[in-house]
């Protein structure tokens, strides 16, 4: 049966969360004793750390932060996303500036206010630790997307007084990291070694260290990590590419490693969930700089492929191409009968749905066909997906390269993921940094919209020279300062609250 996670409204969680972590009240004492008696306390206390996730840019709405890349534009500026993309940064900026630093810091208030109510019950303590990895694994999480995004930060373990809070200092990314790699370690070796199910396994752990790892180009940790994942009996490839974002194959689906799980009709993504931004807004829509990356059927790009047509440019393509994105006839829900032989396609410049289109392409990789016709009583309900086995499958591989080279393994694991969707395999014989390339453009491909483009253009350290090169569909330009940008600023409420907080450069 497929587990999903509540919101608990309770004064007792709820005095956890504020839009501010830096200003957040202590816990209440007689509320804490009073609470942590049973084991259905810890239960429910669980769920409230389980339930920071579904914050939408924490989970479906990673999207977005890619209409920051040179994949996706957002016409409509969901969390200042324009502007942060014209390189308008700011203290004051708001949006996923801000957005960013508190829902992570929500989510690790949960987690200390978790670790400091179980530690003092008595309870068997190998059921306890399991408890603890899970949260230490949600904490190391939120941890690691503040490093990605402010580097160094203020590091809390146990729940911060008033005056702790107005005070604390930042620790330096690195001193964050090895917190984040203390509570995967802890997680990696309390975690049952068993198939997903809604709650943080063994594997879970281990992959995430991989992506931190990875990110921070510790290349044999990650590749060891990563491996771990990919020998795992439990963990494969899904059989069909797009059964893992389908809300009816998502559930014992081998691909999925940890997701943000979601249920109609008591628990659906909050607010305008996935398919009314994506699918019925237009919000976000595709760039031809993705469309044109890619390949052909033969594995070549299309300046190099035969099978390249311009006057028919979306045949004989990478099946991927039209999996996750609709492009000028492909049949389409809200589109018109250009044919006469009653198939409804779409046509750039369509404007059906509730607004036009943000590009002349739509996003197709989470839309489920069975939410149709989609209004504002939509109840989006498909699991958003944070770790899944492809991604491990390329983790492995570029860190392995980056690592030792492109061997065998290398090459076994990305055909892997181009043999899943019938792609060739890689020519053999390509150096270090050919196969660099091709893991890239693989990552590009295959995890495409699931918010990584940012991240990785960041940590590959080329956000600087392909960000200014992207022009909107409404003729802006984009910009990305070196090295300024590769951080955003620490958000300006958090210094007006306490000074001791030193603001990235640059800001």
């Amino acid at each position: 049966m497929k587990k999903y996670f509540i919101y608990i409204s309770t004064l007792l969680f709820a005095v956890t969360t504020s839009c501010d972590m830096l200003d957040k009240q202590p816990l209440d004492q007689l509320a804490s004793e009073t609470f942590w008696q049973s084991e259905d306390d810890v239960e429910l206390a669980l769920t409230a750390c389980y339930s920071m996730l579904n914050n939408s840019l924490m989970s479906w709405d990673l999207t977005t932060l890619d209409a920051m890349s040179d994949d996706l534009y957002n016409q409509h500026g969901h969390y200042g996303i324009n502007a942060l993309a014209r390189g308008i940064i700011e203290p004051t900026s708001g949006g996923a500036v801000s957005d960013i630093w508190n829902y992570a810091y929500d989510g690790i208030a949960k987690c200390n206010f978790f670790l400091d109510g179980i530690e003092p019950m008595e309870m068997d303590e190998a059921t306890k630790n399991a408890y603890k990895a899970e949260v230490r694994f949600l904490r190391a999480h939120f941890y690691f997307y503040l490093t990605e995004f402010y580097g160094g930060v203020p590091l809390y373990l146990t729940t911060p007084t008033i005056e702790e809070a107005q005070t604390i200092s930042r620790s330096t990314k690195d001193e964050v990291l090895k917190v984040i790699y203390d509570d995967l370690d802890f997680a990696i070796e309390h975690l049952e070694d068993r198939a997903y199910d809604g709650h943080a396994v063994k594997a879970s752990a281990q992959a995430l260290k991989a992506r931190v790892l990875l990110h921070n180009e510790q290349w044999t940790d990650a590749a060891t990590n990563a491996k771990a994942v990919v020998d795992n009996p439990n963990f494969g490839l899904s059989e069909n590419y797009m059964d893992i974002w389908n809300r009816d194959t998502q559930a014992g689906n081998p691909e999925i490693i940890f997701s943000v799980q979601y249920l109609n009709p008591d628990y659906s993504q909050p607010g305008y969930g996935a398919d009314i931004v994506f699918n019925w807004w237009h919000s976000t829509g595709p760039l031809h700089y993705i469309i044109d990356d890619y390949e052909c059927e033969d594995g070549l790009s299309i300046d190099e492929s035969p099978l390249y047509d311009p006057e028919h440019p979306y045949e004989h393509r990478d099946p991927r191409l039209h999996w996750c994105n609709y492009v000028d006839m492909d049949p389409w829900y809200w589109g018109q009968d250009v044919l006469g032989d009653g198939v409804k396609r779409w046509r750039p410049g369509f404007s059906g749905g509730d607004a036009a289109p943000a590009t002349d392409f739509l996003l197709k990789k989470f839309n489920n066909e069975s939410y149709y016709p989609i209004s504002y009583s939509t109840k989006t309900d498909y699991d958003a997906v944070l770790l899944r086995y492809a991604e491990v499958l390329l983790m492995y591989a570029e860190a392995q390269n980056e690592s030792t080279g492109p061997d065998q393994s290398v090459y076994d694991a990305v055909n892997a993921v181009r043999n899943r969707v019938g792609m060739p395999a890689l020519p053999t014989g390509l150096s270090q940094a050919q196969m660099r390339e091709k893991i890239r453009h693989e990552r590009r491909i295959e995890l495409a919209y699931e918010g990584k483009r940012y991240m990785d253009l960041k940590r590959w350290k080329i956000a600087h020279e392909v960000i200014p090169t992207v022009i909107d569909p409404s003729g802006g330009t984009r910009s990305f300062e070196n090295p300024t940008h590769y951080l955003f600023p620490i958000p300006q409420s958090e210094i007006d609250i306490n000074g001791n907080l030193e603001q990235n450069p640059g800001y």
